[in-house]
């Protein structure tokens, strides 16, 4: 249970000191392109690899997880909007070291993020001009994201927007050229039929628990949208359109995506990994210049993630120091930005970039294995702080329910119990079972010094 001395009102909440300035249509398109993320475009190949056709079943499975956990985690922002987002709701809900472990567990994922992303993107510019060394982009990268950021909330909406904006356009195109090619009426194709669904579990239920384990995964960075309405003109009305949403954006853009490719590609087909499935559905069916646009795409998906995580990570940061729970340097804010909470998640990202070349087999292998299953964690934590406080709210603030739970509590158990399930899929396999293990690790850790640091705060 949550200390006494607990608030119901965190400290950020309490002065509006960032600023507002995401419009509606800003917070609409985050939401609406967040879904769309560079696991999609590049991770899936190698789920695809693993679980044959039957990768729809696995996205499916996880998209349902998916939308349970955007559900709860809407309930309690519509009535509690904040930057700390899930940190802030768990510490209401469990206590301070809830809040600290689930924040600065999120805060090392996503700054990490930011440089596995620019690293991703340097990588196909490089493809483009040969001869650059990859540093140097991701130095560029870094430097456009972290200006915009540092100026205003309103140049990371701008930028997402419109990323989101191409992402969008980009799949739906892929989506109409893929049904026309499956329906045998996009010129110069003929209509494969099932010919490629045959063999649909080519490697048995352990290929599926892989693939399901590669779509977990890639739905991670949902939970920024929860983040940036604390910036918005309507906090509410936007966790609320979001989250109200997400299971249409889920079905079409993931599932719709995983069911073309499998339909029109063989599942063992090696340019499926190497190129993206993506890219290689986009040249099998020959469309001149397509596979490159595509390129250009999973660049902007890459690059629209970095920024993501750059904002994510210093609100998340921003949100933990109002609570008391970091460095104070990190909250000071001008312009209504933590201009020094951006910097030190950009210094971070970049660090790991350097990591990957100065020390590619332990300490950055170490650091990858030790966020490989951070997003479980968090949602294990959003899925208990919905559970705790679901009936506060009922009882003291029912009219803050604006957004509510699907046959409460029982689909939040069930969330839970799939949560469990992934964890146990994760401690058989050994890849999967050494990040289970390292995060395992971290989260503990950070739990012990946030229990440590909330007993502290009691005695005084």
């Amino acid at each position: 249970m949550p200390s006494s001395t607990q608030t119901d009102t965190p400290p950020q909440e309490q002065g509006a000191s960032l600023s507002h300035g995401l419009k509606q249509r800003h917070l609409s398109m985050i939401a609406l392109g967040g879904v769309i993320g560079a696991g999609l475009f590049v991770g899936s190949g190698a789920g695809i690899a693993a679980a044959g056709p039957s990768i729809v079943i696995a996205y499916t499975v996880s998209g349902l997880l998916v939308m349970l956990v955007m559900r709860m985690l809407g309930e309690m922002s519509a009535a509690y909007p904040s930057s700390g987002s899930f940190s802030a709701h768990a510490e209401r809900a469990i206590g301070p070291w809830a809040g600290f472990a689930a924040g600065w567990s999120f805060w090392v994922l996503m700054c990490t993020a930011v440089g596995l992303e620019g690293i991703g993107a340097a990588k196909i510019v490089q493809g483009w001009v040969p001869g650059t060394p990859q540093w140097v982009w991701v130095a560029l990268f870094m430097v456009v994201f972290c200006g915009a950021n540092l100026a205003a909330v309103k140049n990371f909406g701008e930028f997402e927007f419109w990323f989101a904006a191409l992402k969008v356009g980009a799949i739906c195109l892929f989506l109409l050229l893929g049904v026309l090619a499956i329906a045998g009426v996009l010129p110069g194709t003929e209509a494969p039929g099932a010919s490629h669904l045959r063999d649909f579990l080519p490697h048995g239920s352990e290929g599926l628990l892989v693939g399901l384990l590669a779509s977990v995964f890639a739905y991670g960075g949902l939970e920024t949208v929860t983040i940036a309405a604390a910036e918005s003109e309507d906090p509410v009305r936007g966790v609320a359109s979001a989250v109200r949403t997400a299971m249409w954006r889920i079905a079409v853009f993931y599932i719709g995506s995983m069911a073309v490719v499998v339909t029109l590609l063989p599942w063992d087909s090696e340019e499926l990994v190497a190129k993206g499935p993506y890219v290689a559905t986009l040249d099998h069916l020959g469309i001149p210049g397509a596979g490159e646009l595509m390129n250009v795409v999973v660049l902007v998906a890459l690059l629209s993630a970095m920024n993501a995580n750059i904002y994510g990570s210093s609100r998340i940061a921003y949100s933990l120091v109002e609570r008391g729970q970091g460095p104070k340097a990190l909250a000071r804010l001008s312009g209504g930005v933590p201009r020094i909470a951006v910097l030190t998640s950009c210094f971070f990202g970049f660090v790991c970039v350097l990591l990957s070349y100065w020390r590619p087999d332990d300490v950055f292998s170490w650091l990858l294995n030790m966020i490989g299953a951070v997003i479980l964690v968090v949602w294990a934590f959003i899925a208990v702080s919905q559970l705790l406080l679901r009936r506060r709210i009922e009882r003291e603030a029912p009219e803050k329910l604006i957004v509510r739970m699907w046959a409460f509590p029982w689909l939040t158990w069930v969330a839970l119990a799939g949560m469990t399930a992934i964890l146990v899929l994760m401690a058989r396999e050994p890849d999967t079972r050494r990040q289970l293990y390292a995060t395992g690790g971290m989260t503990l850790v950070l739990a012990a010094v946030g229990y440590v640091r909330q007993r502290v705060r009691e005695r005084r």
